[in-house]
């Protein structure tokens, strides 16, 4: 069966649905999401694509992203993709959302309605070898200088995301420790 996307406005009104392929190819605006999982000690989970994901495989990117299905909504799918994926489950915020749209390998555009969740997890991983080739718990300051040296590593969504969930997180560990 081909999985459909959610086609939305610019307000994230849905408008219709599309195969995810076809909409890839025409660059239809859709809904997506992007979650962020940080550990106890600052770090950030990072994900590498696997090489088979049909774009973008083999890029490092953030604990999971995807899109919700017709009739799930956007907290639903990302909690469903980050058990398929990471093979963990946590409650997730949602932090802000944005809209892109960048031309990819295979002739695609991706054009998102991309909302993103931060979460927190320090308990054990298990990515699926089909959705997920390595993954990694990084310091902040170490990932923003890898990002300055080889930014071409990484998913053109994680570096657009990644400073306004950086101060989100930071923003919120800062509440935390005052309780």
């Amino acid at each position: 069966m081909n999985e459909m996307v959610i086609l939305v406005d610019q307000y994230d009104s849905q408008i219709g649905v599309e195969e995810k392929f076809k909409a890839h190819r025409q660059g239809k605006l859709h809904r997506a999401f992007s979650v962020f999982i940080f550990n106890d000690q600052g770090e950030m989970l990072l994900q590498k694509r696997a090489f088979n994901k049909y774009h973008s495989g083999g890029l490092w990117t953030n604990a999971c992203c995807s899109h919700p299905r017709p009739q799930e909504t956007v907290e639903q799918a990302a909690r469903r993709r980050l058990r398929e994926e990471m093979g963990f489950d946590c409650h997730l915020n949602k932090a802000f959302h944005f809209i892109y749209k960048a031309h990819l390998d295979g002739d695609l555009i991706e054009h998102e309605f991309d909302h993103v969740f931060i979460g927190h997890h320090n308990g054990a991983i298990a990515p699926d070898a089909n959705e997920v080739a390595d993954y990694r718990w990084l310091e902040t300051q170490a990932l923003q200088n890898e990002l300055k040296q080889s930014v071409e590593k990484y998913t053109v969504w994680f570096k657009l995301a990644l400073g306004r969930a950086l101060k989100f997180e930071a923003t919120n560990r800062r509440r935390r420790a005052s309780f």
